[in-house]
């Protein structure tokens, strides 16, 4: 009985302290598709803040993805697994791209990509801090723009990313309110431009 008990106690610690790496991974197992409000935040190397701005953002794994920007201006990236738009209305420009490997090394493999995460990025544990448990992912092509990105998990929930990049700067993304598994209808991850707008690309 008390071998028992010591096995219960022990699976109950491991659970109670899964490191950042652990909860992504039962994250990516277990949210094929997920929305939430978001804010984002850059800071220059100085650590003096250069961009906000806030939206929504979805996905549906694999490789779907959609982030739409409402303020302070209005911006859509949208993926449908095959191809990339990116459309900034203030310009009325869109910008086609295949998405190929283009995802590879991004937030948004780590995000909306397939179950091969350790295929694209070196994964660690970081220090728990203002109460998230942290991660830190590594490119393994650094043909990116991204140096590294850092993920916090409070409990099974993605509450915060910071991404870094090979200029210095620091984007701080901050999800409110992530929805695991939300019904989301397939039009969402399509992109058709506006009339009269300019494409540029594939």
């Amino acid at each position: 009985m008390r071998i028992l008990v010591l096995l219960i106690a022990l699976a109950v610690t491991n659970v109670a302290h899964a490191g950042g790496v652990e909860r992504l991974k039962a994250f990516v197992a277990g949210a094929k598709t997920a929305e939430s409000d978001f804010t984002q935040t850059v800071s220059d190397r100085s650590g003096r803040v250069t961009q906000q701005a806030s939206g929504k953002m979805r996905f549906a794994r694999p490789g779907k993805f959609r982030w739409d920007y409402v303020a302070p201006y209005s911006q859509v990236i949208v993926s449908d697994g095959v191809k990339l738009w990116l459309y900034d209305a203030d310009l009325d420009q869109v910008t086609v791209k295949s998405l190929g490997d283009a995802m590879a090394g991004t937030p948004a493999a780590l995000l909306a990509g397939d179950n091969a995460i350790e295929k694209y990025f070196t994964l660690k544990n970081a220090a728990t801090a203002s109460g998230l448990e942290w991660l830190e992912a590594t490119p393994k092509n650094r043909d990116t723009t991204f140096e590294r990105i850092r993920m916090g998990f409070k409990g099974d929930v993605l509450a915060q990313m910071e991404l870094f990049d090979f200029f210095g700067q620091r984007t701080v993304l901050k999800l409110n309110g992530l929805t695991r598994n939300p019904v989301i209808a397939p039009a969402y991850f399509t992109f058709i431009p506006p009339k009269g707008a300019d494409v540029i690309g594939d």
